[in-house]
């Protein structure tokens, strides 16, 4: 059997960790920021040691290929996303990026030689937490997102995604020559932490994803008018965080009465002039709804769109906006099938699982044959400095993804090699 080599493992987790705005209090990393600059130069510098054909696309997402026996043929591409939360943890995004990287290393080690091409990738914003939505690097190589997109999403300062591109290199005007299609991609394959507790709790070493939920997220903005805190009487207030209020408290019931268990998640909400001794004039708060179902999606959204239709405060008015919609969507029966074999093969204590967490994957299945692993997260834990995932338990992971890649690229074992990474 293959072995991946867990010092060098470690060794990435680790060093990609240090490329945090937060040190001490995990891991802050928002795409085209000084530490995105620091994580990226790691990353191509790694690929490059490697031997990896290295290049950005004009959005930022990074590619490291290894060419393939067959000509003009297919890639199949390994990978996950480098972003993260706010104070988040060390193995979300970066344990795919690994992944990928390992995964090529015991090519180089063990001799094998694809027939299809091999690319390592790196994606820009997945979590969404500077420019809101998410997975904006898939859905850009998908042909989802067009220039109009990035003109129009900002982050808090108001500068757009379009504008931080560009200060950091890129062409946002070229953004249709990032697409790739089922015509130059034969296969995605992404590790991630579970960020649940199922697999730790059953003691299983991997999960196997067989749906990613379906999902949606709406920012809501209430306008109102600021005034003085002290000298503007109750009866004559706009207050935008009253209003916000009166529709944020029934939120929650929403969802209580659906069937087949959805969830509903209100994560991120601003505060304008956001002073103690001001009225607020301006709120601003993200809905996140997440279901196996999407007709449960959409008749909690319509729900929501009634709410807030019916609130009706003098001053105030409401608006909302979809940043983010996802359909439910299913895995590869036949990668799924390759996993399964190869956990067998290896000894490997797995389940099949359906995802709550929106994955780049669920992008990428819209246009090619894409398969989803899972590792166990200690205490189901993660977007916080405590999550952990075993490095042993990576380990077994990403043999799994080693022995599917050299099916799915098809690769041959040299006779005889000598090559040490």
């Amino acid at each position: 059997m293959f072995k991946a080599n867990k010092h060098r493992i470690e060794n990435h987790i680790e060093s990609l960790a240090r490329f945090t705005s937060t040190p001490g209090h995990g891991t802050t990393r928002l795409s085209y920021s000084k530490e995105d600059a620091a994580a990226r130069h790691y990353i191509k510098q790694e690929m490059n040691n490697l031997g990896l054909v290295v290049r950005e696309d004009a959005v930022g997402n990074i590619y490291g290929r290894m060419e393939g026996a067959l000509k003009n043929a297919p890639a199949v591409i390994i990978g996950s996303h480098f972003d993260s939360v706010p104070n988040g943890g060390s193995f979300d995004g970066p344990a795919g990026i690994v992944t990928g990287l390992e995964v090529v290393a015991l090519f180089r080690d063990y001799g094998f030689e694809p027939q299809y091409p091999l690319e390592v990738i790196a994606m820009i914003e997945e979590e969404g937490s500077r420019f809101g939505g998410g997975v904006l690097g898939s859905r850009m190589i998908a042909g989802q997102i067009t220039l109009v997109d990035l003109n129009e999403m900002k982050d808090n300062t108001g500068l757009s995604a379009a504008e931080a591109m560009e200060k950091m290199g890129f062409n946002a005007a070229e953004i249709g020559s990032a697409q790739r299609t089922g015509k130059d991609v034969k296969a995605f394959l992404e590790l991630h932490i579970e960020q649940g507790p199922l697999l730790e709790a059953a003691a299983q070493d991997v999960g196997i994803v067989e749906m990613i939920v379906g999902m949606t997220e709406i920012r809501i903005t209430v306008t109102g008018k600021s005034g003085h805190a002290g000298t503007t009487p109750m009866e004559g207030r706009a207050d935008a965080l009253a209003g916000a209020v009166s529709i944020l408290k029934e939120l929650p019931g929403m969802v209580l009465d659906e069937p087949d268990r959805p969830v509903l998640t209100v994560g991120k909400l601003n505060v304008l002039p956001n002073g103690a001794n001001v009225i607020p004039n301006q709120v601003t708060f993200t809905v996140d709804i997440r279901s196996a179902h999407s007709d449960t999606i959409q008749r909690i959204l319509q729900k929501i769109e009634q709410l807030v239709a019916d609130v009706k405060i003098p001053g105030i008015s409401f608006s909302t906006e979809e940043l983010l919609y996802a359909e439910p969507v299913e895995m590869s029966a036949d990668i799924q099938t390759l996993l399964i074999e190869n956990c067998e093969k290896m000894g490997l204590r797995y389940r099949k699982m359906v995802s709550g967490a929106g994955h780049d994957a669920m992008i990428f299945a819209d246009f090619t044959e894409t398969g989803l692993i899972f590792v166990p997260s200690k205490d189901g834990i993660s977007h916080t400095p405590e999550e952990w995932t075993d490095y042993a338990q990576l380990q077994k992971g990403i043999e799994v993804a080693f022995e599917t890649i050299v099916q799915l690229t098809e690769a041959k074992e040299k006779s005889s090699n000598t090559e040490t990474y």
